[in-house]
């Protein structure tokens, strides 16, 4: 079981394997054409529009822009981690997973998930021998069952606390670096990563610890610091105090999402304990569809200045997709200068509680952020409003909730609904849409003017990811310096395309899961080619990259005549110039 698994054995597996069957026994399936269909099992709704592509090799839901291969389905729908999807994937088609046992040392990942509870343990001593931890906890309001409860610990000062303790092998320092434990310098030496910090354990939804987060108790920098990304921990999924919650609660009726682990820990102290926190970062979609296979009732609690309304901003931004019938998103909003650790410790339970039900629903606070962005009093600032709701509306599933909120804006701009809904139903510009706009069924091109722009490039991708054999022969030295969104992404999977021949659609999704653009390919990935002998995905494809090219071409030579006329051109961009008119 020793060392890595294969990248092309992942491959491999994801390419023979029967998404039907995967999911198929886990949800009824209902063939549709040469797709399968069903009620999506990541978000409720009652007309299917969750769609099983066989030939693709992976799922779509229309309706919350789940996606993925047979093995993000086990991962998403099984909750098992990347590894153990692999393993169960690979048992259920009667193959053995092999492990590289290459240079690399082995990482099982039995063995870090243990040292990682090893290290939690050892911090947990320290904090009870530590006086100066222990009177900190106490000023901050954790009593002692609280801070057993969520694992707190104290890490001590010094450079080499944990290296010395768990680090006494090659192989163990190794475990320690994958684990984010230590950091290596330049010059080959290792230091602890955490140093005279209170720690707090971050654990997965099996109890078991997967990162860390540390806050100084001083005026030290960073004040927070959290574990980096490891094969254990992606912070833009994880949300710190979940499995406290799941274990205080049978059933969670609502949770509360709060910025930090202090708050988190504050308000479990005082009888709250459905309340999570993020880790640092901005509320993901991976979040949101955590919190939502949990609960119907989501509160997002933030500090009442600027930075903390911008974050809830992001928060709104990424629930949209989410929103359906059935489903409350609120928002609360704490006086200046409080954040809920010191609210609750200064005002109790009650009075956040209080808080949390007056909290502003989701549309309130879209409809009020927007309108203090213009001025409502003209005709004009009521139209921008109207212009800027639109492609936030365009987010939300179509259903009760994205009409109502349609009649409020309507009447906030005084249109009748009717006329509101037409205008933020109508079909943006192809400009307008985006590089990852949803895919329906692929046409064949007319024939006209080269723009490059956005929709040459989804087109591209579109094309690439539904027939990964066009991009065997391309020349991607065509798309050097074109300056557009998505074409680096384009040239990287042309590059993955032609140094791996077989990979399938479904392995250029795995491949590119965790890529912040790559979440959205199976948008792309969801379209349908057509089927007539006519359609040349390769000579289509070619012929987009030449567009690009063209495009890129008539750019450089306008910021070269610009450059001429304002600072003038050296002689290599003289030449340059002379050359490409």
């Amino acid at each position: 079981m020793a060392g890595l698994i294969p990248q092309d054995f992942i491959d491999d597996l994801i390419a023979r394997a029967d998404i039907v069957e995967v999911v198929g026994r886990r949800t009824q399936l209902k063939k549709a054409g040469r797709e399968f269909k069903a009620c999506c099992p990541f978000h409720d709704e009652k007309t299917p529009s969750f769609t099983v592509s066989p030939g693709k090799g992976f799922y779509h839901c229309f309706g919350c822009g789940a996606h993925g291969t047979a093995i993000g389905f086990l991962m998403e729908f099984d909750h098992m981690s990347f590894v153990e999807a692999i393993e169960s994937l690979a048992h259920s088609m009667g193959v053995e997973v092999p492990r590289d046992d290459s240079d690399q040392p082995a990482r099982r990942y039995d063995e870090l998930f243990s040292l990682m509870d090893a290290v939690a343990r050892y911090w947990q001593s320290c904090l009870r021998e530590s006086p100066a931890a222990v009177e900190y906890i106490k000023k901050r309001g954790i009593d002692g069952s609280t801070a057993k409860r969520y694992g707190i610990g104290y890490a001590p000062d010094g450079w080499s606390n944990l290296i010395d303790k768990f680090g006494g092998s090659a192989e163990a320092t190794d475990r320690l670096l994958a684990t984010g434990l230590i950091i290596q310098k330049d010059n080959g030496q290792h230091y602890d990563r955490f140093r005279d910090r209170l720690m707090f354990p971050i654990r997965d939804a099996r109890g078991r610890t997967i990162g860390f987060g540390g806050r100084t108790m001083g005026d030290g920098e960073p004040k927070y610091l959290n574990s980096p990304e490891t094969v254990l921990f992606h912070k833009g999924r994880e949300l710190y105090g979940l499995y406290e919650a799941r274990q205080a609660l049978r059933n969670i009726e609502r949770l509360v999402v709060v910025e930090g682990y202090m708050d988190a820990v504050a308000l479990a102290r005082h009888g709250i304990d459905f309340v999570v926190a993020t880790l640092g970062t901005a509320t993901t979609e991976e979040h949101l569809n955590r919190l939502f296979r949990i609960t119907e009732n989501a509160y997002f609690a933030f500090d009442g200045d600027r930075a903390g309304r911008k974050a809830a901003w992001r928060a709104l931004e990424n629930a949209l997709p989410q929103i359906r019938e059935g489903r409350q998103i609120r928002f609360v909003f704490l006086p200046d200068g409080q954040d809920p650790d010191s609210f609750v410790n200064e005002r109790g339970a009650d009075a956040f509680v209080k808080l949390m039900d007056s909290g502003l629903p989701l549309s309130e606070f879209l409809i009020q952020e927007l309108s203090s962005q213009v001025d409502m009093e003209t005709i004009d600032g009521r139209a921008k409003l109207a212009e800027m709701a639109r492609p936030l509306v365009s987010k939300i599933p179509a259903g009760v909730y994205r009409e109502l909120l349609i009649d409020s804006l309507a009447t906030a701009v005084g249109l009748t609904a009717l006329k509101l809904e037409k205008m933020m139903t109508s079909r943006p510009a192809a400009s307008d849409r985006g590089l990852f706009a949803p895919a329906g069924k692929l046409r064949k091109r007319t024939r006209s003017a080269a723009s490059g722009g956005p929709s040459v490039v989804r087109r591209a991708l579109t094309l690439i990811l539904n027939e990964p054999t066009a991009g065997r022969k391309l020349d991607t030295d065509l798309l050097a310096g074109v300056q557009r969104p998505g074409v680096d992404l384009l040239v990287s999977l042309i590059e993955t395309v032609q140094s791996e021949p077989t990979i399938t659609t479904a392995g250029l999704l795995e491949r590119w899961r965790h890529d912040e653009q790559g979440r959205h390919l199976g948008k792309l990935a969801a379209a349908d080619l057509p089927l007539d002998d006519e359609f040349d995905p390769a000579a289509e494809l070619a012929e987009c990259l030449q567009q690009l090219a063209l495009a890129g071409r008539k750019e450089r030579i306008e910021f070269l005549i610009e450059k001429q006329r304002v600072t003038g051109l050296s002689d290599d961009e003289r030449s340059e110039l002379a050359q490409r008119r």
